[in-house]
């Protein structure tokens, strides 16, 4: 990936101790790390022309680890909402990736394009989503860290690894579950302390494993093939009393203790250890600094969603945080983020520590426990319900009483506009508000917010249906914010309409 150099600070001559806060910033937006989260972010932030800059103690996106192993549906269809899913979908596999508990849940005849997964490791992800951010023009500031802040009532002084300084208006701590950023905010991370500890490792191994799952008195384990030939490793530890950088010989009695052997282990990759601790910062916000992704919530790894939550984070954080920059919408318009956010992560947690009660252990009552709920998500109504929580389509935002559309992520109709068909996410490709008019062509009249706002005159005749909830009545007018989701419904002479319109888009131009 092409590294853009990070504009020159040689344009800031401070004059006097003051000077430093009556000057332009350096970026209008730092975000502190380059992962998934932070890359999606970097990218939302370029398509509203926000001068935003990532700060990454990577030389280049390349990951020894296999990490996150695939986007679930939500996830792919805000990539397709930007034009850029074809992407992914190209190197992926299309796989019925959503679980619960290791039970695998079909969601093929869920109402979405994206009836699936993606196989697909994080290492893929992170390239993809970070040639697009290159080709956004966004600079990074690579093999570098944030060590340190200082915010004040116009921005923030960020602190580099080797002293080097920024100025912004925003930070945002998109840096992982030991995040600086968030312990320097001083953002409580309330929530579980670990219950079990697992080994992960990518290795080589003289003999044949027992690939496959297996459960014991210990916990869950499991031994597979990777791309490159190797065997990835997930193995319970006996004790939680080993922490730090596991070593091979870790990894070897812990096999021993499962499997009775090792398999000839060697020439491991990476060895990795992670655990069942669930917690969840308090606030995602803190005057100008935002926590997103592994900063802002944590958990264990089963299900899938760590990665995905991150994205979907960036999505509804960028598109605010841009208005805010602009000065299009009053600052309160970030504390939305904190109120949609993170209802969002406390349900990921829940269900994340209740998939681990279930696989804990191998004993007789859980093995039952497992099977009962296993046979219950083998039934209809409850598979859909659950594999729309896991693969993250039937997330709403919590906006008041109305049409059940509000809220909801908007379905990708496929729509009749000027004669032509057109899926509607199409519409989403620029990162901007779209106002659609089902009834009168031409009667909707959206002169003052024209600059933030596209009104789209469009035919639909089909079904209008949303995952768990079904069929819902057709709509005359409805507002979709940036990141997909419902901002309001109803008919283009309603009053509200503009109170909607005001409240997302910031208040009316003057004519």
């Amino acid at each position: 990936m092409p590294v853009l150099l990070p504009t020159s600070r040689s344009r800031r001559q401070p004059q006097g101790a003051d000077a430093r806060n009556q000057m332009p910033p350096d970026h209008a937006v730092v975000i502190a790390g380059g992962g998934p989260t932070g890359l999606m972010l970097a990218a939302e932030l370029a398509l509203a022309d926000v001068d935003v800059a990532v700060v990454e103690r990577r030389a280049d996106q390349a990951l020894v680890e296999t990490r996150a192993g695939g986007l679930h549906a939500r996830t792919i269809e805000l990539l397709d909402q930007r034009g850029v899913a074809d992407r992914f979908l190209r190197e992926g596999q299309r796989v019925q990736l959503a679980g619960f508990a290791w039970t695998r849940l079909d969601i093929s005849d869920l109402p979405t394009r994206h009836a699936y997964g993606l196989a697909l490791r994080q290492t893929h992800i992170e390239r993809i989503l970070a040639d697009w951010v290159a080709e956004l023009a966004v600079p990074f500031y690579r093999n570098r860290e944030v060590t340190g802040f200082a915010q004040d009532e116009t921005g923030v002084d960020v602190t580099l690894s080797g002293d080097e300084r920024l100025r912004a208006d925003y930070l945002v701590g998109c840096d992982g579950g030991r995040s600086l950023v968030r312990k320097a905010a001083d953002i409580d991370f309330a929530g579980t302390s670990p219950t079990l500890s697992n080994l992960m490792a990518e290795v080589e191994m003289r003999e044949t494993p027992a690939f496959g799952l297996r459960h014991d008195a210990l916990g869950f384990h499991g031994l597979s093939k990777t791309e490159s030939g190797r065997v990835l490793v997930v193995v319970t530890e006996a004790t939680l009393a080993r922490t730090g950088e596991p070593s091979l010989r870790d990894l070897s009695e812990a096999l021993v203790a499962v499997y009775g052997t090792d398999f000839g282990l060697q020439n491991p990759a990476w060895i990795s250890r992670f655990t069942d601790a669930a917690r969840q910062a308090t606030t995602y916000r803190k005057g100008r600094v935002l926590l997103a992704g592994d900063a802002a919530h944590i958990h264990h790894s089963v299900g899938g969603q760590g990665l995905n939550t991150g994205v979907q984070d960036a999505v509804n954080l960028g598109w605010k945080l841009a208005q805010v920059v602009h000065r299009i919408s009053p600052d309160s318009l970030l504390d939305s983020y904190h109120t949609e956010r993170h209802p969002v992560g406390a349900r990921v947690l829940r269900n994340t520590m209740a998939q681990i009660a279930l696989l804990r252990r191998g004993d007789d009552g859980l093995k039952a426990a497992r099977e009962t709920v296993s046979e219950l998500l083998g039934m209809d109504e409850p598979r859909k319900r659950f594999g729309a929580m896991m693969s993250g389509l039937d997330i709403r935002y919590d906006l008041g009483e109305g049409h059940a559309l509000l809220g909801q992520r908007m379905p990708d109709l496929e729509l009749m506009v000027e004669g032509k068909k057109l899926s509607l996410f199409t519409l989403l490709h620029g990162a901007r508000g779209v106002l659609l008019n089902f009834g009168e062509r031409g009667g909707i009249d959206n002169a003052r917010w024209t600059n933030r706002v596209d009104v789209v005159d469009a035919g639909y005749d089909g079904a209008w249906e949303l995952p768990v909830i079904g069929r819902v009545a057709a709509a005359d007018v409805v507002l979709v914010r940036p990141d997909g989701h419902v901002a309001w419904v109803g008919d283009g002479n309603h009053p509200d309409l503009a109170n909607a319109l005001t409240a997302w888009f910031g208040p009316p131009t003057t004519q």
